[in-house]
């Protein structure tokens, strides 16, 4: 299969809420960013993380193999600091190979839980 996708994707609604309901580590509010990679080439995706007050962060790298699917959750992305919580930022994500990028939430503040899912917006 040809490489589909595009180098460039941006997801500006970003939110982690600040604590959660339900049990660990399934219901533990969350945002996924998940990276489909359906050509041959190994892809190296650098995440940059923007917010309203101060200045970006990153990049964390994130390899996805060839003919691969890899979702992570930014509640998990660390070096080189952790994204905080209960905050406002939008990410962008560069990769070296054509790729998809979609967006998830899971919102576990209450009993009742919200989860949405979206394309990031190709660039």
């Amino acid at each position: 299969m040809n490489a589909i996708g595009r180098t460039t994707w941006v997801i500006a609604d970003g939110y982690i809420p600040a604590w959660s309901n339900g049990p660990e580590p399934e219901m533990v509010s969350h945002e996924t960013f998940s990276v489909l990679n359906a050509g041959e080439q190994e892809a190296t995706v650098e995440v940059v993380i923007y917010y309203a007050d101060r200045e970006p962060v990153g990049p964390y790298r994130i390899q996805v193999a060839g003919r691969r699917v890899k979702h992570l959750r930014f509640n998990d992305l660390v070096d080189p600091e952790p994204v905080p919580l209960g905050r406002d930022y939008a990410a962008v994500l560069q990769s070296d190979v054509p790729v998809v990028v979609q967006h998830t939430r899971l919102d576990s503040r209450q009993s009742e839980n919200a989860v949405f899912s979206t394309l990031a917006y190709p660039a």
